[in-house]
């Protein structure tokens, strides 16, 4: 037979007492023995009440709340206290403090700056163009026929029939060339896009800077002397420079731009391919079928034209040996860029 109901209160109060002395784990444990929806005792008796006689309860009643307030502002309380000793004790005065992230450019994006900033002094303006391209501006006013592996779809994002992200900054050339007259000297920075593998050496979306320069009687002398100012002023005034001959459909001649490998110092390593020498930038004389394409005339005016991957230059400056890491946004690793 159960005990009287008063005397079921007394034992609920009872219990209650411990709830002072209570760690988390037993303060839970006491809320739901004591107050549970399902099968706590104070709510059981709060359950029989309307079962009872009108004198009992009422008088039941009155202790039963009295008593389920008094519990719950015994818990709340041993909450508090139980908060309060966990932060006392969460403090280390000998732990060293937490730096703040600084903020800072992108390594990419200071190099980007860099050029542009050497660019200028030799007179060159700093201009955009749009990611998304024609054919005509991408391929064909650059001398490279449609049907050139360049414009398969393997190789370019078509966002529809005609229209695609540029692979390459180029376009920005022929635009400048059909909207100002020469003289022309222009650095192009933007995004372009490739289906390359992302790998150690490729990414699919990267950085590029596009140089052009139109005007009457330059040569390749004056290309030349540009490019070794440029690479004496971004390397080390030492760093060696050589121009290898290459192929490019939108200049004639071509060269390929090599610097001194900044890691091994022209040793061989992994990084150059064991050749001491690092590629930088793709150039040339402006092919006149592009001149005449961007109607230029191109029996008064030449010029020369050059291509650079801004993340490539990184790696090479830093020794950094992944160009995926330039897009992880680790702020480990970037964090050292910080100025």
């Amino acid at each position: 037979m159960a005990p009287p109901l008063q005397d079921q209160l007394a034992a609920i109060a009872a219990r209650a007492a411990d709830i002072a002395n209570a760690d988390a784990r037993q303060l839970d444990d006491l809320k739901t023995e004591l107050l549970g929806r399902k099968a706590g005792a104070l709510t059981a008796i709060l359950r029989s009440l309307p079962t009872l006689p009108p004198d009992d309860r009422r008088s039941v009643g009155q202790r039963a709340n009295a008593l389920r307030r008094d519990i719950e502002a015994a818990i709340e309380a041993r909450h508090e206290a139980l908060a309060e000793t966990g932060r006392a004790h969460s403090v280390d005065p000998t732990m060293p403090g937490r730096a703040r992230w600084r903020g800072a450019l992108h390594p990419v994006t200071q190099v980007v700056d860099e050029i542009c900033e050497i660019f200028r002094e030799l007179g060159f303006a700093r201009v955009v163009g749009p990611e998304a391209e024609t054919e005509a501006y991408n391929f064909t006013k650059l001398n490279i026929p449609l049907d050139h592996p360049a414009a398969d779809m393997h190789d370019t994002f078509y966002l529809a029939p005609g229209i695609l992200l540029r692979t390459h900054t180029s376009p920005v050339q022929a635009r400048v060339m059909e909207h100002y007259l020469p003289p022309i000297r222009v650095v192009v920075p933007g995004l372009c896009y490739r289906r390359d593998p992302f790998d150690p050496s490729h990414a699919p979306v990267f950085e590029q800077i596009e140089g052009l320069v139109v005007d009457e009687g330059v040569s390749f002398v004056d290309f030349k002397a540009a490019i070794d100012y440029f690479v004496h002023r971004f390397f080390a005034r030492d760093t060696p420079v050589r121009f290898r001959p290459s192929y490019f459909p939108f200049t004639e001649p071509s060269a390929e731009v090599d610097v001194q490998c900044q890691i091994c110092r022209g040793a061989g390593c992994p990084t150059c391919k064991q050749t001491g020498w690092m590629e930088i930038m793709g150039s040339g004389m402006v092919h006149p079928a592009v001149f005449e394409a961007c109607g230029v005339d191109a029996e008064r005016f030449t010029g020369y034209a050059f291509g650079m991957g801004p993340g490539r230059i990184a790696l090479v400056r830093h020794g950094i040996p992944d160009i995926r890491m330039l897009y992880q946004n680790d702020m480990r690793f970037l964090e050292q860029f910080a100025e």
